[in-house]
């Protein structure tokens, strides 16, 4: 049973940074794609960014570009999301997602219907 799971959010000040991490179980490889998405308090959920499975190919939504990283240990089946200069509008609840059975060392997608599987979220609050 493919599992995943967020760790690493709480409540930071603005300018502040944190780590998330999301810990896969139950998969065969590590032939899939993560993405890592958020969904504020009366908003839609929206993607923030994504990394193929190698690691090769990183796309992230224009807010958080140039502020977040995204990167993968496959060796521990784990994507991690590094967030710096943190702002109060990111406050949301942090989820990651997995496409399973990816190919192409470039693939990615921002859309969240695409995703197999999702964590079970980890809020991330920025005061001002």
């Amino acid at each position: 049973q493919v599992q995943l799971a967020e760790s690493g959010g709480g409540l930071v000040q603005a300018g502040g940074s944190l780590r998330l991490s999301c810990a896969a179980s139950g998969l065969a490889s590590s032939s899939y794609a993560v993405g890592w998405f958020r969904q504020a308090p009366g908003k839609e959920r929206e993607f923030v960014a994504v990394i193929s499975w190698t690691g090769s190919t990183t796309y992230y939504e224009a807010s958080v570009k140039g502020r977040f990283t995204i990167s993968r240990d496959n060796a521990k089946n784990t994507v991690y999301l590094q967030m710096n200069s943190l702002k109060p509008e990111d406050t949301a609840v942090y989820y990651c997602a997995a496409v399973l059975g990816v190919s192409a060392s470039y693939y990615y997608t921002r859309r969240g219907s695409d995703y197999d599987y999702w964590g079970q979220g980890t809020q991330v609050t920025v005061s001002s």
